[in-house]
């Protein structure tokens, strides 16, 4: 009980010291919890969507992933909905004419679709709608004019009744009119919804009338969902996918889960960064609380404390630091999830915050992860307490260094970098992605727990050279605030290693961003010939789309790419399906790709085809050789390799070429896919007014981008931006724990120093030139930081870079410009953790100062 007394009296006396480790700790819990809130409201407001829309029964057409992508659902007979209405156990039928792969307009030739990435969905209105949705403006649709959008769309891209739609599908375009407004019941998935009546869905959306995409049946007055599945199985036989609502709704939640547990354990990654980042200062905080309080520490041994009395006092300071810190980052988590639910919501998916879902588990992870770090953190600093001797009471405040200890840290240390290092070597120069990846991940590891326990050897080389140039030339200021930093090795160390590891992630990431850029802007410029690329932002292209680019003028020519489905029987006897690339044969000069043997433009003669030199090796495909191919829903046919392609490249790496001519040969017209992206050579001189040309006829298809090459380059380099600028936003949480690191350790070395600082402030330095001192040394181990966590990225980008060339993304680029500002960013972010530290230095009344013991 004295014990406990003790801790609580010390961690109240020291509540200020302990202010910025409870707020990593707030931080890092509450990133943890908010991202568990978050993900398990999703899961739940999917669960009560899938359950108000599935049926007791559903019918729907069998699986095939080797199906050809004719921009159709596949479809059941509509003579089915008779053969199952009549069998025993049906109460109802309901048809569905759905399609996933529609766009649509408005009137001002904008799309309506998301832009979150969700589609646009056609389909028919019927009974089973009015589950989910509810028409709360307007009528439902009738006739082939009429349609009803939801809501969540309408007030987003400002859609009212009476506006009229261009719709796209894989049948054709046709306008309609809004009619009507529907609201969901439960959440909106984050898609655009179109509904209209069921002739209308199954003509313009499947192409016939004659068909349904899937039908839902419910069960009559006392059949279960098993029994009717039963009935339905024996009474319509093979060939057709029969689930019961619960197994829809499994169905449904496994594809929507594997998307949310990749962005809940990518969340949960950072959040465990941020928590490592913390550790460091944690630990620095008890350190020096331990080493402030020494003579404290030694009278009690003194009077009668026990090591483990002394050990259990400490440790019990940092349970209190866990469990306040983890309380309030339990709440702050919750009120993450709801922002992050606001955000999805500006997405096009609206959560209510009505349905937030804490599950008692949450909390419970939170305060657990909260203390056992804080506890663990702590072991350290407090065995080091235990240690002090009652002799101590008669000596200054500070722990000496174990000599010996360091020099074991030092060793152990060098040999964890030699370590990580090797393996870092031998990951780039793998010969598979799969092994080097492996020996990267370890590499990674090594190298940065080596320079975590390095830090302090590598202090004392490091923050001299930064002295020598950042330092000297504020005069005797700066060499007070160098060794300042120099006086305790270990702290500056662990201080300066919570700044690198965000750094290091910051520098890697931006190696391996700016070389796969540079390296797909480079290939663009070797591989790619044709002067303009035109694809859809919502699948393939529809023959209206094609038509309208075939039109444009100062064109030369457009060629037509397809994905299409086939199996093939090779030499060493196997039978494997794959997508072949049919197109147009002007696309050997569209895409000039290279070759091992043969020349492309010959893949594209009759019942010719191209294979990679990695599979025609493993394969044993010579040139000249006639591989039987069968068209998935197709015809056979014998195909002579003419070429053999290299696998050096980042476009269509793998890809298997042919005509489209002989594509079309051995398919049915509708089962032949339509083209997934057309590429236009302008005429000779002509690339301005074919590029004109060519957006005009494109107009009424906002879907459509029309890019030459400079504005392709754009887009990739776009996309790896958007998505490190997202990852670095992540990583922010990590750096701004480390920051408050920095200002803890400066906060708590100038309560160390309080008698020291009265003592420089007596003989003449003045408050400026204190304060100044305190700036500098936080400058100087934020710099320090920051060499050790960009040198170490850029160490693991040039790695991973090594590893990427094995793809064909071969160019490497060291983004010299950002490293450079995070370099500099690093002495500002020291810059202003000093701040604060300073100007509480600056403050001191001199004779306290001196008096304090």
């Amino acid at each position: 009980m004295t014990v406990l007394k003790t801790s609580f009296r010390n961690f109240l006396a020291h509540k200020g010291r302990m202010a910025l480790s409870a707020v990593a700790v707030l931080l890092s819990v509450a990133f943890v919890c908010g991202t568990l809130v978050f993900t398990d409201t999703m899961t739940a407001t999917f669960d009560k969507l899938f359950a108000s829309t599935a049926a007791d029964v559903s019918v729907s057409p069998p699986k095939n992933d080797d199906a050809q992508e004719t921009g159709k659902p596949q479809t059941l007979p509509a003579s089915l909905r008779d053969r199952l209405a009549k069998v025993q156990g049906v109460g109802k039928v309901e048809p569905h004419a759905t399609s996933r792969q529609i766009s649509a307009a408005d009137a001002k030739k904008k799309s309506i679709g998301p832009d979150s990435g969700a589609p646009t969905i056609g389909t028919n209105w019927d009974e089973s709608q009015k589950k989910s949705v509810e028409i709360t403006t307007g009528h439902e649709p009738h006739g082939a004019k009429e349609v009803v959008l939801d809501s969540d769309t309408a007030d987003k891209r400002h859609v009212k009744t009476g506006d009229a739609l261009r719709v796209s599908a894989a049948p054709g375009d046709f306008t309609v009119t809004v009619v009507g407004l529907a609201t969901y019941k439960t959440t909106n998935p984050g898609a655009a919804i179109l509904y209209f009546d069921t002739p209308t869905a199954q003509a313009r959306l499947l192409g016939t009338t004659g068909a349904y995409s899937s039908y839902g049946l419910t069960a009559a007055s006392g059949v279960s969902d098993e029994q009717l599945k039963t009935s339905v199985t024996a009474a319509v036989g093979t060939g057709y996918t029969v689930h019961t609502a619960a197994e829809t709704n499994e169905e449904n939640k496994d594809e929507i889960g594997s998307v949310l547990d990749v962005m809940k354990y990518a969340l949960l990654g950072f959040a465990g960064i941020a928590l490592l980042v913390g550790i460091f200062l944690i630990v620095n905080t008890f350190s020096m609380l331990v080493a402030q309080r020494t003579r404290e520490i030694g009278l009690m041994r003194a009077i009668g404390s026990s090591r483990k009395q002394i050990n259990r006092s400490v440790l019990v300071e940092a349970l209190l630091l866990g469990v306040v810190g983890s309380v309030l980052g339990i709440g702050g988590g919750i009120a993450l999830a709801v922002g992050l639910m606001e955000l999805m919501g500006s997405m096009g998916m609206k959560l209510d915050t009505s349905e937030l879902t804490i599950k008692p588990t949450t909390p419970v992870v939170g305060l657990l992860i909260g203390v056992v770090v804080t506890v663990l953190a702590a072991y350290l600093p407090a065995r080091r307490a235990s240690k002090i001797s009652p002799m101590a009471a008669l000596r200054d405040s500070g722990n000496p260094a174990d000599a010996k200890a360091g020099k074991v840290r030092a060793a152990l240390g060098l040999l964890m970098t030699a370590a990580g290092a090797a393996a870092l070597l031998a990951g780039g120069n793998a010969d598979e992605a799969g092994a080097g990846s492996s020996l990267l991940g370890l590499g990674v590891l090594l190298t940065l727990l080596g320079f975590v326990v390095v830090g302090p050897l590598l202090a004392g080389f490091v923050v001299r050279a930064l002295g020598a140039v950042v330092l000297r030339i504020f005069g005797p200021v700066g060499r007070l605030a160098e060794r300042n930093a120099l006086r305790n090795p270990r702290r500056t160390g662990a201080t300066a290693s919570a700044l690198m590891i965000g750094l290091a992630l910051v520098a890697a990431l931006s190696v391996v961003g700016s070389s796969m850029v540079a390296s797909a802007t480079g290939q663009l410029d070797k591989s790619v010939g044709a002067d303009f690329i035109i694809g859809g932002d919502t699948g393939p292209l529809t023959p209206a789309m094609v038509k309208a680019v075939k039109s444009a003028g100062h064109v030369e020519h457009v060629t037509e790419t397809a994905s299409v489905s086939a199996r093939l029987t090779l030499p060493d006897g196997k039978t494997d399906t794959q997508r072949l690339t049919a197109a147009s044969p002007t696309y050997a000069d569209d895409l000039r790709i290279e070759t091992v043997r043969g020349k492309l433009k010959d893949a594209y003669a009759k019942d010719a085809m191209s294979v990679p030199e990695g599979y025609a090796k493993d394969h044993r495909i010579k040139l000249g050789d006639k591989l039987p191919v069968t068209m998935v829903d197709g015809r056979r046919a014998a195909l002579k390799v003419t070429a053999i392609t290299s696998d050096d490249t980042a476009f269509d790496k793998g890809a298997m070429y042919t005509d489209i001519a002989t594509a079309r040969q051995y398919l049915p017209a509708d089962k032949m896919p339509p083209p997934v992206m057309l590429f236009a050579k302008a005429a000779d001189g002509q690339a301005k007014e074919a590029a004109a040309s060519l957006k005009a006829a494109v107009e009424d298809y906002p879907q459509i981008k029309v890019r030459d090459q400079a504005d392709y380059k754009a887009l990739i380099k776009d996309q790896v931006g958007q998505l490190l600028n997202m990852i670095y936003g992540l990583l922010a949480l990590a750096i701004i724990v480390a920051v408050l690191g920095v200002v803890n350790t400066l906060a708590l070395s100038v309560v160390e120093r309080t008698r020291e600082i009265g003592l420089l402030r007596a003989i003449g330095l003045s408050r400026r030139q204190m304060r100044r001192m305190i700036r500098l040394e936080s400058v100087v181990i934020a710099l320090f930081g920051a060499l050790l966590g960009l040198g170490l990225g850029m160490a693991w980008g040039v790695t991973a870079h090594k590893l990427l060339a094995l793809q064909g993304l071969g160019v490497l680029e060291i983004p010299w410009p950002t490293i450079t500002w995070v370099f500099l960013g690093s002495a500002v972010v020291g810059l202003l953790a000093a701040l604060v530290p300073a100007f509480r230095a600056g403050r001191m009344n001199v004779l306290n100062a001196i008096a304090t013991d």
